[in-house]
């Protein structure tokens, strides 16, 4: 979408903080919202905007918004010096691509070897002092990219007690849904997508174990784009199991997810997955409006219909519109529920993956804080006013009494069936229905802060997750004040495909609004 340089000049005004939302609903701030990063690229190139002005705005809106979404951790200190060499670059014509100048927010479990925090949420690593950035974010920075600061998340990723209240952090409290502040934003990536909803920065980088970008993307009314296993490296990403972990955007649109995943994308030689993934992502990847004109799009209904009838319009909504773009729409593309059926095999090997794998990255990682499983425990018990208040840490017991031998037969054979079971669940209906992907209901609107979702709801992100397959939310309508997402899925490293079909559902449909930040829904 190419936007006119009227609109682009009331845009720049708002993005540089020069007009807040104070009235969070008024004209500026919906500007603000539709605008992408080639628009703000061709503003910059016109010096209408500099990526110090633009940063700047958006440290203001931080500080506008954030008391009351709790979203953002901290902001880089040296935002505004990266910004101003971004500059300077881009007066030489040196930029370094489309992500030039452009601020990003990291999810706070990623590392950054500079003054800020990597503590996953937790303030038993606010002493960590990680040696080197992220491979990820050597990659923006190598692009120009502005990193703006770190944004909050569900305490170790969602993966601290079964009881576990998402987007709540002892760093940082309670992430709010800028749609209605008393419900849930969903999680474990809340502030990634908080932020990137409610104009924190022009996009956002969140991590996904299950459901960790879907589930608050969907939720935000935002683009999250979970990446086939491998297509962005995970080195440097504080782990919760490396046959899972997948970093990727959170943004307003599918241009700037899929702009700033070219750049996340690439090998990476301290991560092996990375360089089977490498193809997934061409370097000229291309979005198309006309992506969806004569492709079979299986419609996945079972474990969300009947269940709220305001997203089951909005899902209907969805299939007219695949519709009228030239898809072939193919009913009954029922994915079976693998929650249940991999449970067996999927706990135990997830407690032998988090033990191995967090207790090689806080070995590894220097600075005054746990080295260990144990010694976390630990900390958490002596603090426990501060990180235990609301609930406990039943899943770092249960990881830590599990070994952590990833070459045990034993633990081979669980997850060699989990992954199994998840990536025919999938395969199996792309292969008899002869499909290029499934579209189904992302999640139900956002639950109260205090109460847990539907448990009738069947997410997609289960059997994503486990296959390490793509899964793409997109706005798709509101139910209510509270957005609804759809989600493309499809099989392995099939993310270019995915990401054109959903900029050509979103170019079509138009349903995302920006937030109005309502106390309650």
């Amino acid at each position: 979408m190419r936007t006119s340089l009227k609109r682009i000049s009331v845009a720049v005004l708002t993005a540089a903080g020069l007009l807040l939302p104070a009235a969070a609903d008024a004209a500026p701030s919906r500007f603000l919202d539709q605008t992408t990063i080639p628009d703000l690229q061709r503003a910059m190139d016109h010096w209408q905007l500099t990526s110090e002005q633009l940063t700047r705005g958006y440290l203001r809106r931080i500080e506008e918004l954030n008391p009351t979404l709790h979203a953002v951790v901290q902001t880089n200190p040296d935002a505004l010096a990266a910004a101003r060499e971004s500059d300077s670059r881009r007066r030489t014509h040196a930029s370094r691509s489309a992500l030039e100048g452009i601020p990003v927010l990291l999810k706070e479990n990623i590392d950054t070897a500079d003054r800020q925090t990597t503590t996953a949420g937790s303030t038993a690593m606010l002493g960590s002092r990680p040696a080197k950035d992220a491979f990820l974010v050597q990659r923006l920075r190598a692009a120009g990219a502005v990193v703006l600061g770190k944004a909050n998340l569900s305490e170790w990723s969602n993966f601290r007690s079964i009881g576990q209240i998402p987007g709540w952090s002892g760093v940082a409290g309670q992430t709010r849904n800028p749609y209605a502040l008393d419900r849930s934003p969903c999680g474990s990536s809340s502030g990634s997508a908080v932020a990137a909803a409610a104009g924190l920065a022009t996009v956002a980088i969140g991590t996904e174990t299950d459901g960790s970008i879907v589930c608050p993307a969907a939720a935000t009314s935002t683009v999250g784009v979970k990446t086939s296993l491998g297509v962005v490296s995970r080195t440097g990403v504080v782990p919760v199991t490396a046959q899972h972990d997948t970093p990727g955007p959170i943004a307003r649109n599918v241009t700037d997810a899929a702009l700033t995943l070219s750049v996340l994308a690439g090998a990476d030689p301290a991560d092996p997955a990375s360089a089977a993934a490498a193809s997934a992502i061409p370097n000229d990847l291309r979005l198309d409006r006309n992506a969806l004109r004569g492709k079979r799009i299986g419609v996945w209904r079972k474990g969300h219909a009947g269940i709220d009838q305001q997203a089951d319009r909005v899902f209907e909504s969805t299939v007219h519109t695949l519709r009228s773009l030239g898809a072939t729409v193919v009913d009954g593309a029922e994915v079976e529920d693998v929650s249940w059926s991999v449970k067996p095999d999927l706990f135990p090997a997830l407690l032998t993956e988090f033990n191995h794998d967090l207790n090689a990255y806080l070995a590894a990682t220097p600075g005054n804080h746990p080295r260990n499983l144990s010694e976390l425990i630990a900390c958490n018990d002596q603090h426990r006013d501060v990180e235990m208040p609301l609930f406990g840490q039943s899943l770092l017991i249960d990881a830590n009494k599990a070994g952590s031998n990833l070459n045990d037969q034993t633990y081979r054979r669980h997850r060699a069936a989990a992954t199994g079971i998840a990536q025919r669940s999938i395969d199996d209906v792309l292969a008899s229905k002869g499909l290029d992907a499934i579209v189904t209901l992302s999640g139900l609107p956002a639950s109260p802060l205090d109460r847990p979702g539907d448990p009738r709801f069947l997410s997609s992100t289960r059997n994503t997750s486990v296959a390490g397959y793509p899964n793409i939310t997109v706005p798709a309508g509101f139910a209510g004040p509270l957005p609804v997402g759809i989600s493309f899925l499809g099989t392995k490293y099939r993310d270019a495909q995915l990401l054109s079909f959903a900029y050509a559902y979103e170019q079509a449909a138009h349903a995302r609004q920006a937030p109005r930040y309502l106390p309650a829904a």
